[in-house]
């Protein structure tokens, strides 16, 4: 498996696609074996799914919710609002992640 970078609850910009310039927060990261991982950011690709009706929601009908991004299009914003890549920096017996734009722990 590859080595991730981003983890739930980071703030992310979306790089390409048709939510390029697009923020949110990351609240899924999705991994599987052979396949390149994949996130789900809040309020970004947002698609509509049709749903039966069920006891949960007997009316049924259209809904909208987000759908995953390939995590190669997002990265990880700084405090100012820019993306940045991330680089780790030991701190005595932890391992942090730091913004190379900033140089500060995320």
């Amino acid at each position: 498996m590859t080595k991730v970078k981003i983890k739930r609850g980071d703030n992310v910009i979306v790089t390409t696609g048709k939510n390029k310039g697009s923020k949110g927060e990351v609240i899924e990261v999705i991994r599987k074996e052979g396949k390149d991982p994949r996130v789900v950011v809040a309020g970004v690709n947002i698609v509509k799914k049709h749903v039966k009706p069920s006891a949960a929601n007997p009316q049924g009908g259209i809904m909208e919710k987000e759908a995953s991004v390939n995590i190669s299009n997002v990265m990880l914003m700084d405090e100012n609002g820019k993306a940045t890549k991330v680089g780790y920096k030991v701190d005595g017996d932890k391992k942090i992640r730091v913004a190379k734009t900033t140089g500060k722990s995320l």
